[in-house]
């Protein structure tokens, strides 16, 4: 399977109290690079998640986001910490006395004092493994949406393989008469040339320059390289670097025919090929 570094998932759970959701979501990367998003109430779970993805992923820049969200019935059912309440009400008093030009406590600010509604911390132990359970649920939906994508992709991949496959067939029967031709009317330009060349010298040199220009070793390289690509894609797994790297040789040697081509014909072909391997390189940079 060929996994696509670019990927989404979200997972809600129902918890004591409210809902823990977690999301996923990747865009391309070097490496594998994390940026995690965590309630307070779940940060002792960073660790463990971390090492959960790290299991699962090779390459991506991943955002988690993990929230706790409480329920409108959770907030219906509080109860004000009376005790609480009148010590902060005395040390309202107390500070004002002491400084006339305090400001009051507001509502709001007693409100979101930590145990107003009494203990209304929740309890990590039962939290972190329903957490460790969302995240392993997301991360199954996440991994498989990477995996469509990458079909996708490995797909357009094989159908660019496919079509400078279809390239080298055309133009191999027609490389000898190409060059046969073009070195013909180099023969014949040098006679014009130096009339006093014997034969020999003139067939010495154009033998040398056809050895020059001979691209058959460079087409045999790139069908050896579009082979290794159908291969890792078959294979599958974390490709993208190696598929990257074959892209490069892919365009050394599609280079270099390009330079040895002195027939327009063949020049086209080089320009083709190119298109080509950029085409499928912007895919690659896709894969994991």
């Amino acid at each position: 399977m060929i996994y696509s570094m670019t990927g989404y998932a979200v997972a809600v759970r129902a918890v004591k109290g409210g809902s823990l959701q977690i999301e996923l979501k990747s865009v391309n990367s070097r490496y594998l690079d994390y940026h995690f998003r965590v309630c307070d109430e779940l940060r002792i779970a960073e660790p463990a998640l971390r090492e959960l993805i790290g299991a699962r992923l090779v390459r991506g820049k991943l955002e988690c986001r993990v929230s706790l969200v409480t329920t409108a019935g959770a907030a219906q059912h509080a109860r004000l910490n009376t005790d609480l309440l009148e010590s902060l009400g005395r040390f309202d008093t107390q500070i004002r006395a002491a400084l006339p030009l305090a400001a009051p406590l507001a509502v709001s600010d007693v409100l979101c004092w930590p145990g107003i509604f009494g203990d209304d911390s929740l309890d990590s132990e039962v939290l972190l493994p329903a957490c460790l359970a969302l995240a392993s649920e997301a991360l199954d939906d996440f991994v498989a949406s990477r995996a469509r994508e990458g079909e996708k992709l490995a797909a357009v991949i094989l159908e660019k393989v496919a079509r400078m496959r279809t390239l080298l067939r055309d133009i191999e029967p027609r490389i000898p008469a190409a060059l046969a031709a073009f070195n013909e009317k180099l023969r014949q330009r040098l006679l014009d040339a130096c009339d006093a060349v014997s034969d020999d010298r003139l067939r010495q040199e154009v033998a040398v320059f056809a050895a020059r220009i001979d691209v058959a070793e460079e087409l045999a390289r790139l069908a050896t390289h579009l082979d290794e690509v159908e291969r890792v894609l078959r294979t599958g797994g974390a490709s993208g670097k190696r598929l990257d790297f074959l892209m490069q040789e892919l365009t050394r040697e599609a280079n270099t025919f390009g330079s040895k081509s002195l027939v327009a014909e063949l020049s086209q072909l080089a320009i083709e090929f190119k298109l080509l391997i950029e085409q499928m390189r912007e895919q690659v940079q896709n894969l994991e």
